[in-house]
């Protein structure tokens, strides 16, 4: 059994199992075997299950809100559009049965089509930080394309993961079409990397964690997608409404206590405005509320562990800070809002994800610059630029090396759209239309006319 603890005060919430190799390739055989029947389904039935499944999700929006708030400290706020998220991405992917449809090709001598066919089982390992939106871009678009699904939360966090599979159950999907296997990384996780049955691995966590899944994987050449570390730029020209882009950026970096593969934990600004910008953005920091995750006035909780603050402390070490928030809290693990003045780019915090809640600032001469900062990183999951001039836009955006990129805006996920990184935050793309096909193999039939 594994404790799973609050991080907001650090009181143990309860126990679930920690699977062996051998439950979790019983499981794994279980979802085998109810492969073929939830492939062969009719189109309509698959989407009318999904669709009730969503449903169901809906009808406990706020419990499931309310267990994120105390298994992985997310702000109420926050977990309510999390736990909506996976309604909407059922949904979403609930319209791909009737509509996965292959093509004909024109070729001499007879007719030649293609078929979108599901991989079989897959195996989903699903990270601490967002353990419910990341789960449900792994299950609703396998599920939807046809495949059964074995499930690994985090240890940390395995509360919502392990509902969402009661109320897949509930919502009336077939048995072991979708299962919930707690468990340590290192032996449920592996089995998913190792097992010939699972036909494809998807994960979201570090990048050192992403290599060796990835190596694993080849063994079998299994398909992987990954999603993995970042350290997005947040890029501000002296044309942009530099008001509008302090006062954004403290979400931009803080949200989730900045255990976020997507934060924009590096803040590029124009050296013409550099000491303006930091004027707008000093008190954008310090009234960043940080409360009670279970108040609808918090915009930041606790870090996951003592071990993570302790980490995110290390970089404070001799680096010049320029202003700080507050996280007045005697119990759980909490780290108030930083911001790290960089004297140069080779600064450990500078270049290094921290997965906390600290903000690393740099200026920048001229968009050449600008360009070369931000590539200058081994990751390319996320970011933003913000400047009123449309052609700059358009020429960073084509510039800058990263998977999703926002202009006057800081959000990086929509689940109609394709998100996932370039270089080594990730392989694949999760979310709109392309994630479904990434579950299926395309096979190619000719059929001879003869004479």
């Amino acid at each position: 059994m594994t404790e799973v603890i609050n991080p907001s005060t650090g009181a143990v919430l309860t126990t679930v199992p920690s699977l062996d190799a051998a439950a979790t390739d019983a499981a794994i055989g279980r979802a085998q075997k109810a492969f073929p029947a939830w492939r062969d389904l009719a189109p309509g039935d698959r989407a009318r299950l999904l669709r009730r499944f969503a449903a169901v999700v809906d009808e406990h929006i706020e419990e499931l809100a309310q267990l994120e708030v105390r298994n992985a400290g997310h702000t109420i706020g926050n977990a309510r559009w999390e736990a909506g998220n996976v309604r909407d991405v059922l949904n979403y992917y609930a319209g791909a049965p009737e509509r996965l449809s292959g093509r004909q090709i024109p070729v001499p001598g007879g007719i030649d089509v293609t078929f979108h066919e599901p991989l079989g089982v897959v195996g989903i390992i699903v990270p601490w930080n967002f353990p419910m939106p990341i789960a449900g871009w792994g299950f609703a678009p396998a599920l939807a394309a046809g495949n059964t699904v074995v499930l690994k939360p985090a240890e940390l966090t395995p509360l919502t993961a392990i509902r969402l599979g009661e109320l897949a159950c509930e919502a009336g999907l077939p048995e072991d079409v979708f299962q919930v296997l707690p468990g340590k990384g290192s032996v449920v996780g592996q089995r998913f990397v190792t097992h010939p049955a699972v036909r494809k691995v998807c994960f979201t966590g570090s990048t050192e964690v992403g290599k060796s899944i990835m190596a694993g994987c080849a063994d079998q050449v299994k398909r992987v997608t990954l999603e993995l570390g970042g350290k997005s730029s947040n890029i501000v020209f002296a044309d942009a409404d530099l008001e509008a882009a302090a006062a954004a950026a403290p979400g931009a970096v803080f949200d989730n206590a900045g255990q976020d593969c997507c934060a924009r934990s590096r803040l590029l600004v124009e050296a013409s405005v550099y000491d303006r910008f930091l004027a707008l953005l000093e008190p954008a920091v310090k009234k960043f509320r940080v409360l009670d995750p279970s108040s609808d006035m918090s915009e930041m909780g606790p870090l996951i562990s003592s071990g993570q603050r302790d980490v995110v402390a290390s970089y404070l070490d001799g680096a010049d800070v320029a202003f700080r928030g507050t996280a007045d809290f005697t119990d759980g693990w909490w780290f108030p809002p930083t911001v790290l003045l960089a004297g140069s780019e080779r600064d450990r915090h500078w270049r290094e994800e921290i997965f906390g809640p600290v903000l690393s600032v740099l200026p920048f001469r001229d968009e050449a610059e600008a360009v070369r900062l931000a590539n200058d990183t081994e990751y390319g999951l996320s970011g933003s630029i913000w400047t009123r001039d449309v052609g700059r836009a358009l020429r960073m955006s084509r510039a800058v090396e990263t998977g999703a990129l926002s202009v006057n805006s800081n959000s990086s996920v929509r689940y109609w759209t394709p998100f996932g990184g370039m270089k080594q935050s990730g392989l694949g793309r999760e979310l709109g239309p392309d994630a479904l096909l990434s579950f299926t193999d395309v096979k190619n039939v000719f059929l001879a006319m003869g004479e």
